[in-house]
């Protein structure tokens, strides 16, 4: 089997960029993100991760090709969005490992990589002796008219994980949808494991 987990630090992921950029355009395009992708900002992004110290990137290769990639960083090197509802909460951000996105292409899920991805994460939280991990979800109303009719919320499989929704801890990030044609703020909340009990 071709098919290979890797994972970097920081800049090492450099040369995979336009690789990991693409992979995010095209996943993220799908409910719920409906991401309407900018390659500039993309590089931007993943330029954030590569200059965080304790970051990490996962990547899923197959045959030389990037098919998955995850990443994460110490979310006292976060962006305000992601660190003041923990703030407000009462809540140390740099006990926080902040787990940034995990995109597959379709065809290679149900084979494990998923959980490949989570375990490669927290491996690198607890090596930075953080406590918790943590990450946000989109939120979409169940009547959204881009809502296909089998979607399957992946709650369940972060409840497996061990991972548990915080609905009162939430942020908006901004992005634009395929049907709009300007930027919008969508909210999220976040979900939150810890990896020390």
């Amino acid at each position: 089997m071709s098919l290979e987990i890797k994972s970097f630090s920081g800049s090492d992921a450099a040369k995979y960029f336009d690789d990991l950029a693409r992979l995010r355009i095209t996943v993220f395009r799908a409910f719920p993100y409906l991401y309407e992708g900018d390659p500039e900002y993309e590089r931007k992004y993943l330029a954030t991760y590569a200059r965080s110290e304790g970051s990490i990137f996962v990547l899923a290769i197959d045959d030389g090709k990037v098919i998955g990639a995850s990443t994460g960083m110490p979310m006292g090197a976060e962006t305000e969005e992601v660190k003041t509802p923990f703030v407000a909460a009462g809540r140390d951000p740099a006990e926080y490992f902040y787990f940034g996105e995990s995109v597959l292409l379709p065809e290679y899920r149900g084979r494990g990589i998923g959980v490949a991805f989570f375990m490669e994460r927290e491996t690198q939280a607890r090596q930075l002796s953080l406590r918790y991990c943590t990450f946000c979800a989109v939120e979409r109303p169940d009547d959204h008219p881009r809502r296909p009719a089998d979607y399957l919320p992946l709650n369940g499989f972060w409840n497996k994980r061990g991972y548990r929704h915080h609905p009162e801890l939430r942020t908006t990030f901004t992005w634009q949808d395929l049907d709009e044609t300007a930027e919008s703020p969508k909210p999220l909340s976040f979900w939150i494991r810890d990896i020390q009990a």
